[in-house]
């Protein structure tokens, strides 16, 4: 993470105090007295303040909320912040009516048994974190009395990076209401002077923002306020919602009189390091694309439009390929050629032709971009003063000719050995993201995901822009002997434009009078050198605006870069070396109070006269991290970021209100042999049907028979097209013409607009065209069980191209909806409370449980939270349950 061109660090806040409206007795009308404007639900947020102090690159942010419960009865509200996946929480206290209740940062095990006990005492709130595309969510919740007042303080720090030329903060404002004081305020010292200040909102135009906005630098100093009264956050003239809902943006950049800058303060150096004006290097580089069937549709279109623009923005000095993987591996040329505007033609012809098909064989994709570029060096093809790279993308883990992943790893490595990097990046969710990444480390490149959404071509280009204009190569930064400790990184395969480098340490001798530093580089037509000496004393005299410095920044801005990298080595290390990185990680976290992925940090906060504790975890990339919304439970499941409908198991079906962080499920309870609708889309013409079977032997007690989706029917009334599936076979008709699939094999079916991939003995993705993905899971039970048998689930994973006509007991909530929980208070099984759902203008008695998503892991699944609605759906679902039952498949 502290390579010189890391993406720039991204300072997001969802800042504000959600009056969720979760009472803690029962609810009864405020009256007729009058109330603030502001209030919602008795609940009055009368200060938001965010407060950044930015002191060489680095951020400490304080983000603070004060409200008031104005109702009469005692009222549950909720405090969300977004920030940062690549900040670390530092201090969070709560302060209910002038008493208040910090956290402290403990080993992650040792917070998880006082956790688990106080769980075991049934005292426990949920204080926890999800992960976002750039950003994680802190959410804690908390009760208050009528009357009383709670302020709750988060602080977190980071270190930005500079990435295209800028350092950016993001703030995600989204108070929820209007806020009587709201403040944004952003200090910002730089000692290399500020060359640029700007800042912009998404939900307002620059007209509006010019009376709540100032900006304003000179030398060294900059600020940015924004402090909007309640007025400006009217959506309108009268209305009470407020607009404050987007994105805040502040960027800058420093005067680069000199390449490199170093600070020095109390013992401990900074040395940031960024030249401009150099030549491009010559680059040679190959893209390794993932062409295989699960890559159909919306993924291969964008990584060609990618492609096609890439090509477009390649230099002329530069040289490339492109290897297509998918079983078997294409190459467009058998060597690397030069970037001359007929070559490029003839790549993009290439590029448009791309189709996808069969299986994904990394190692092979890899294997032949490597030994291509090493050839190219070793005949003189390419400039001796030039750089490569290998770029791969990949949607999927790899399932044909070598696919462990540890071997893969060993042969690119010894492949590569350390002459250029390795840059993996993974497309979507369905692959292990743990191994792209460890790979692209070792190999001095990195992984990054791209999301799949609407804008992931965006996301592939901007990549590119990144490594697209290396300065230097094989760069070195050198401090005289003896003189230093505790050094960080000092040594990058490249200097990429717009980056920047950043080494920090400490001095062995405070008291020395001069600091000398060398940075070396390879450049595009000569090695440089490039010096930096600095006069202690001179230093000491320039570092005394303490009105804008935070305390011992650089010695923090120090640890937090040393945890980053001794994390990033971890990730790659074995046996002694892991637990001494881990443990020089772990005791640097817990002395400078950062939540890390080794530490949490621990709450014990009142809740009805009894403590209550709560914990924030640091999530990673690939974990699963909590992401529950009230106090009353704690989840561990991340929701995706596009909604998903489902039904499995008894069944249950389970529907994603993405608005919510938070879902809904009922059961049907019905005889073996019914058929239910599930998807009719008069539109598409797609329509989903499932047939109930129950146990082996006929049917049960009425009581406590399972029953469980056996048969399902798909059809595409536009394409002439039907399937049945059962956990036997599919068949498939295409008009008249029939065909037999068995689960037994993994094969992949396409035709215009349709695609059908069958992954041996584990689930079925079918797709129409762009826009709709149906997952049906293959559940098998042991052959000779007494009652139970094989059975399927239904998962919906992409739903956006559906019309809004479509219905049935899955498809009518593609259609956006609201609900509102309150009332949360114990239930019949004292591990499931009970809550107020008011949903379709219906107030029905719900309770908070858990369903199985079972696409990742058939055999295990992942837990799901979710509101139970009682009854088959009654008042969730239109109608009843009746009208959902149809007379045959098909």
């Amino acid at each position: 993470m502290a390579s010189a061109w890391w993406p720039c660090l991204i300072l997001a806040l969802l800042s504000g105090l959600a009056a969720s409206g979760f009472l803690r007795s029962p609810s009864r009308p405020l009256g007729k007295r009058s109330l603030p404007e502001g209030v919602v639900n008795g609940i009055e947020v009368y200060s938001t303040k965010i407060s950044c102090k930015v002191t060489s690159r680095f951020a400490h942010n304080v983000v603070t909320t004060r409200a008031v419960n104005r109702a009469d009865t005692a009222k549950e509200v909720s405090f969300d912040v977004e920030l940062p996946k690549t900040a670390f929480i530092t201090n969070f206290t709560l302060t209910i009516d002038g008493v208040t209740y910090p956290g402290n940062v403990k080993e992650k095990e040792v917070a998880k048994k006082q956790y688990e006990k106080a769980v075991s005492q049934g005292k426990t709130a949920g204080l926890v974190k999800a992960s976002g595309r750039k950003l994680e969510k802190f959410t804690v919740s908390v009760n208050v009395a009528a009357g009383s007042k709670v302020t709750f303080e988060l602080t977190y720090e980071e270190l930005l990076k500079r990435h295209k030329g800028k350092y950016e903060m993001y703030l995600k404002v989204q108070p929820k209401q209007l806020v009587k004081h709201f403040e944004i305020e952003a200090d910002i010292y730089e000692p290399q002077g500020i060359s640029t200040l700007d800042a912009e909102a998404s939900f307002i135009t620059n007209d509006f923002l010019g009376s709540a906005l100032t900006k304003s630098f000179s030398g060294k100093k900059g600020r940015v306020s924004f402090k909007p009264s309640m007025d400006q956050q009217r959506s309108c003239p009268t209305c009470t919602d407020s607009l404050l809902h987007g994105d805040f943006i502040i960027t800058y950049d420093v005067n680069r009189e000199s390449p490199a800058n170093v600070q020095i303060v109390n013992g401990y150096f900074v040395h940031f390091f960024a030249p401009q004006g150099l030549p491009v290097v010559p680059k040679s580089v190959v893209f390794v694309i993932d062409v295989s069937g699960s890559m159909h549709g919306r993924k291969m279109e964008q990584t060609k439009d990618a492609l096609l623009k890439i090509l477009d923005d390649m230099k002329e000095e530069d040289y490339l390929n492109i290897i297509l993987f998918s079983g078997d591996v294409t190459i467009w040329r058998d060597s690397l050629v030069q970037a001359t505007p007929e070559n490029i033609q003839e790549a993009r012809t290439f590029v448009k032709n791309i189709h996808d098909q069969g299986m994904t064989n990394i190692n092979d994709g890899l294997m032949r971009a490597i030994n291509m570029l090493n050839k190219a060096r070793e005949e003189h093809r390419v400039p001796e003063r030039s750089t490569s790279i290998v770029i791969m993308l990949t949607d999927g883990d790899a399932n044909v000719g070598e696919s462990r992943p540890e071997k893969i790893q060993e042969n690119v490595r010894n492949a590569i050995g350390g002459k250029f990097p390795l840059y993996n990046l993974g497309f979507g969710n369905n692959l292990n993201y743990n191994f792209l990444e460890s790979m692209a480390l070792e190999n001095h490149g990195l992984a990054r995901r791209i999301y799949e959404d609407s804008d992931a071509n965006l996301q592939l280009q901007g990549f590119y822009e990144e490594v697209a204009n290396p300065l230097l190569t094989g760069v070195e930064v050198e401090y005289p002997e003896n003189a230093i400790q505790d050094l960080t990184q000092n040594a990058y395969q490249h200097f990429y434009d717009g980056s920047e480098i950043v080494v920090a340490g400490r001095l062995l001798d405070e008291d020395m009078n001069n600091f000398k530093a060398d940075v070396k580089g390879h450049g595009a037509t000569s090695d440089l050198t490039f010096t930096e000496e600095v006069d202690m004393k001179e230093m000491e005299k320039a570092l005394k605006e303490q009105d804008y410095i935070f305390g011992n920044y650089i010695e923090r801005l120090w640890a937090y870069l040393t945890i980053e990298q001794l994390l990033e080595k971890r990730k790659n290390a074995h046996g002694e070396e892991k637990e001494n990185l881990t443990a020089q990680a772990l005791d640097l976290s817990l002395k400078y109070h950062f939540v890390t992925p080794l530490t949490s940090m621990v709450v014990t906060k009142p809740e009805d006269n009894e403590d209550q504790t709560a914990i924030a975890d640091k999530p990673g990339e690939d974990t699963e991290v909590s992401a529950a919304r009230s106090m009353a439970y704690l989840t561990s499941y991340q929701p995706p970021q596009t909604p998903y409908y489902y039904v499995d198991g008894d069944p249950h079906f389970i529907i994603q209100v993405p608005q919510k962080d938070d879902a809904i499920c009922f059961n049907i309870d019905e005889d073996p042999g019914t058929v239910l609708r599930l998807i009719l889309d008069p539109v598409t013409g797609l329509t989903v049907n499932g047939q109930i079977i129950g146990e082996k032997g006929g049917i049960s007690d009425s009581k406590t028979r399972k029953t469980y989706f056996g048969k399902l029917g798909i059809a595409n009334a536009h394409m002439d097209f039907r399937m049945e599936v059962t956990p036997d076979k599919i068949i498939l008709w295409n008009g008249a013409a029939q065909s037999t699939l068995g689960w037994l094999d993994t094969v992949t079916v396409t035709q215009d607009g349709l695609s059908v991939t069958i992954n041996r003995k584990k689930n079925m993705v079918v797709s129409f065209g762009d826009g709709v993905t149906f997952v049906v899971v293959l559940h098998q039970v042991w052959k000779k069980h007494p009652v139970h048998q094989d059975y399927l689930g239904f998962y919906v994973v992409d739903s956006h191209r559906m019309s809004a006509q479509t219905h049935g007991l899955l498809g009518q909530f593609f259609h956006p909806f609201e609900f509102e929980v309150s009332d949360i208070h114990p239930g019949s099984d004292p591990t499931k409370p009970d809550a107020t759902m008011v949903v379709k203008n219906h107030r029905l008695t719900v309770t908070r449980g858990s369903q199985k998503d079972y696409r990742k892991d058939v055999s295990i699944g992942t837990k799901v939270a979710c509101w139970f609605v009682h009854n088959n759906g009654e008042g969730l679902i239109d109608g009843v349950h009746s009208d959902y039952i149809i007379p045959k498949l098909f």
